[in-house]
């Protein structure tokens, strides 16, 4: 036998004023079990989900939902441990820097290498193509200098011409640091 269209939610109405008058209470509660409140609060949605499934015949609503999310939280603690345990599971702290940069130095960094490329432009030819042998290619001095026909020597003089050149160019006459 179906109920009534406003039965339904009025039950679904009683469940929400329910999860969200104890929510603070209910992540205290699940929080020191499953180490931290991030992890807590996916317990008790979790829980909020559940109690939808369960609800017919509930005498103490507030009391079931308060036991449901003790039992998830240990249930979340063991399948963490048993996955730390087998290393299948690599969580990243809540802390941990983003992988990517923020956007000031984003573009802080296309800045430099566009004033990088500019400088790169006004090199000779010849010093230039040392530079990128060396710093972009990762090519040794010997290689460089047997690839180009010169001396490791002038290599050398040629990567600190452009060295000087770039860093002038980046930071200034004194070719000092920002």
């Amino acid at each position: 036998m179906s109920q009534p269209d406003g039965a339904a939610g009025v039950a679904e109405d009683g469940k929400l004023r329910l999860y969200l008058a104890h929510r603070a209470a209910l992540i205290d509660t699940a929080a020191p079990i499953v180490g931290c409140r991030s992890r807590a609060e996916d317990v008790v949605q979790d829980a909020y989900l559940k109690l939808d499934d369960d609800a017919p015949g509930i005498r103490n609503p507030l009391s079931y939902m308060f036991r449901l999310v003790r039992n998830l939280a240990i249930d979340r603690a063991r399948r963490l441990s048993l996955e730390k345990r087998l290393g299948a599971c690599e969580e990243v702290p809540e802390n941990a820097a983003a992988e990517q940069p923020d956007p000031e130095q984003a573009l802080l960094a296309r800045d430099t290498l566009r004033h990088l490329r500019a400088a790169l432009d006004t090199l000779p030819p010849r010093t230039r193509r040392v530079f990128e042998m060396r710093r972009l290619e990762g090519r040794t001095v010997e290689d460089i200098a047997a690839a180009l026909n010169l001396s490791p020597r002038m290599v050398y003089a040629l990567l600190a011409d452009a060295m000087t050149h770039c860093r002038e160019k980046l930071f200034g006459g004194d070719g000092g640091r920002p």
